[in-house]
């Protein structure tokens, strides 16, 4: 509360206000980007503040920025929702419990986060949330490993929600390889437009998206939340209320997916072997994607053709980094061989890889707000 008491805070005429969050660490998460739309327009209040990427390779804030203005102040943010439930917006810019912000200034370098639970609440507490959801993506490559690990979060979360007026329930949610297809601010939102406007089909980004907004509806008392959520992304009613919100905030509603650019020079990294994909290094797809330039380029980025457990031939694209910056293909090319990003073989495959002398690599702690 004192972190709160160090800002402004987001006063809405409105009852109950739903809110949700990531703890961070999942590849290529545009949960936010389907879930604020869902909410929204099933006639919930959803004001959903996001941060920038520091050290992944996009933060929500990143990819919603693709779709329309995000730095918006406070008022502004208001009038947004007041119009069209919900909006997507940079948290940097509104001054709520900015005290977490200098926090995080000093969390970030040390690669430390004492302060997640206060951090994550203060910034609930200060738009007013009643009713919230925390995503605890969970896997090899996220910030929690295990599933005994992630079991540990809720109750902090749920009690701390609880003394602060705030209904809660956590989402422990499957990390271990890219949500969807892309990496990168652009190719992001573009997969997150062509997902509302039910264009292919995406199904572990689908799935996590009905299943997180599902249990929002479900805490305020809806029933079958999940299918609710699912019939709003399938109608068209979601697709309709990114687009109010689009507009609201500034931007094009409009706007389609090929009119959001990618980089303009591609590598393609082709399998070796023919086989499945058996495993995917987060970390080494997040470097090499922020080695073509994301997010502060935020055309830059990677698309991946093949998923964990997906065959594939040899010679046949796994994946493409885009980039504007040609110089920097050679340098990913050589990072994805060396780290061994994708794991191609036989299905029961058990040697990943021989070590032979110790390595000295940096490791990049992966803190979204």
């Amino acid at each position: 509360m004192a972190m709160v008491e160090t800002g402004d805070t987001l006063d809405l005429d409105r009852y109950p206000v739903l809110d949700k969050h990531s703890i961070g660490g999942c590849v290529g998460d545009k949960t936010s980007l389907l879930v604020v739309p869902i909410i929204a327009s099933l006639g919930y209040a959803i004001p959903k503040t996001s941060s920038r990427a520091i050290t992944s390779a996009g933060g929500t804030a990143d990819k919603a920025e693709c779709l329309m203005p995000v730095d918006l102040e406070i008022g502004e943010m208001r009038r947004v929702v007041e119009r069209a439930n919900g909006c997507l917006v940079w948290g940097g810019a509104l001054h709520l419990a900015p005290a977490d912000d200098i926090f995080i200034q000093i969390e970030y370098p040390f690669a430390i986060d004492p302060l997640l639970l206060p951090s994550i609440m203060s910034k609930k507490k200060a738009v007013n949330a009643t009713h919230l959801v925390i995503d605890v993506p969970t896997g090899r490559g996220t910030k929690v490993k295990t599933i005994g690990e992630a079991e540990l979060l809720p109750r902090d979360f749920i009690e701390l929600g609880s003394k602060l007026g705030i209904s809660t329930q956590v989402a422990i949610t499957y990390g271990e390889e890219p949500i969807s297809h892309t990496i990168g601010p652009a190719l992001e939102a573009r997969e997150a437009l062509e997902i509302l406007m039910r264009k292919g089909r995406v199904t572990d980004a689908v799935e996590k998206a009905v299943e997180v907004a599902g249990i929002l509806l479900e805490i305020v008392g809806e029933r079958g939340g999940k299918e609710l959520a699912l019939s709003a992304l399938r109608g068209g009613r979601a697709e309709e209320k990114l687009r109010e919100i689009i507009e609201a905030q500034g931007g094009d509603p409009g706007i389609r997916p090929d009119d959001i650019g990618v980089g303009r020079y591609e590598l393609d990294v082709r399998a070796e072997r023919s086989g499945y994909v058996l495993w995917m290094n987060n970390f080494s797809l997040v470097q090499a994607a922020r080695l073509a330039g994301a997010p502060k380029d935020k055309e830059a980025g990677i698309y991946l053709h093949r998923k964990i457990g997906d065959r594939v031939e040899k010679g046949e694209s796994i994946l493409t980094v885009y980039s504007n910056r040609e110089y920097r293909l050679d340098k990913i090319d050589e990072l994805l061989e060396e780290t061994k990003a994708i794991g191609v073989g036989k299905r029961y495959e058990m040697l990943i890889a021989k070590v032979k002398e110790v390595e000295e690599r940096k490791r990049a702690f992966l803190l979204e707000r």
